[in-house]
């Protein structure tokens, strides 16, 4: 007994030893382990050529989860994003505060490299998922004409594909630029024409053809994050679909191509 006791006294000393140790500071140019939460603030302009333009500010939430912490330069990373604005349409009429609804969520592994003493190289490749809903409902005028307007629900499923460099920079602080191809692999458009009431029916079309990239410049001391994006999005013509008979005439809907191009300041804070 006095042997086990002894035992699990020394157990508790050395236990109590190694929490009284300072923990061991993460590397400033390693991708960092752990949680960030943050903000962001963007100008967003989304555009069918020649048809409709839809821009204005938009506000929204960051966050992303990296693991595992025992690995030195393999990482995961789950990231998400919540984005909201109140938007000014200009196509068949004009009509102002259209509600405009963003959430994207991501899965990307990469590994880090360190070809030097003050910088480091982390490729990484994953999958993202972004959905978009868009109210236009309403009326708007235009040249003496009533337009009616819809809800739109846009998906996109792709690869990102990007390179992250970390670069030391005096008193602790690390200039971080990304840059990221995005492989547009399938988008699905829901568009409720029923909306309109001119007995038009709801038509989802099927998207196959695109690209995106995204750009960013942060800056990174410590536990805080902060810096400038840009998002891009170009999508080619959906297919066609039935979209009902109005006044006697069958009808065909069908997603246009369009550019999305949003840019915004963001912080985010590490834990």
């Amino acid at each position: 007994m006095k042997t086990i006791l002894a035992g699990v006294a020394l157990l508790l000393a050395i236990s109590s030893a190694a929490l009284a140790q300072p923990a061991t500071a993460p590397n400033p140019l390693a991708t960092r382990r752990g949680f960030e939460v943050g903000d962001q603030i963007a100008h967003y302009h989304y555009e069918e050529p020649d048809f409709a333009k839809l821009i204005g500010n938009r506000a929204g939430l960051v966050g992303a989860y990296t693991f595992p912490a025992r690995w030195n330069r393999v990482y995961f990373r789950v990231d998400g994003r919540a984005s909201y604005g109140l938007l000014t349409y200009q196509g068949s009429g004009t009509q102002n505060n259209v509600p405009d609804s963003i959430f994207e969520t991501r899965v990307v592994a990469g590994l880090d490299f360190f070809p030097g003493s003050r910088v480091s190289l982390s490729p990484y490749l994953g999958l993202g998922y972004r959905y978009l809903y868009n109210d236009l409902r309403g009326y708007a005028q235009s040249g003496g004409q009533v337009f009616a307007g819809y809800r739109r629900y846009s998906n996109y499923l792709y690869l990102p594909l990007g390179l992250t460099m970390r670069v030391g920079i005096d008193d602790g602080w690390v200039l971080v630029p990304t840059v990221e191809a995005d492989v547009f692999l399938q988008g699905k458009q829901l568009t409720k024409l029923s909306d309109s009431g001119q007995g038009y029916i709801d038509v989802t079309n099927r998207q196959d053809k695109g690209a995106g990239h995204r750009v960013s410049l942060m800056f990174e001391k410590s536990r805080w994050t902060f810096g400038v994006w840009t998002h891009y999005w170009h999508i080619k013509d959906s297919d066609v679909q039935f979209a009902g008979v109005v006044q006697g005439v069958p009808r065909f809907g069908g997603e246009p191509e369009n550019y999305t191009r949003e840019s915004g300041i963001e912080f985010r804070y590490r834990f």
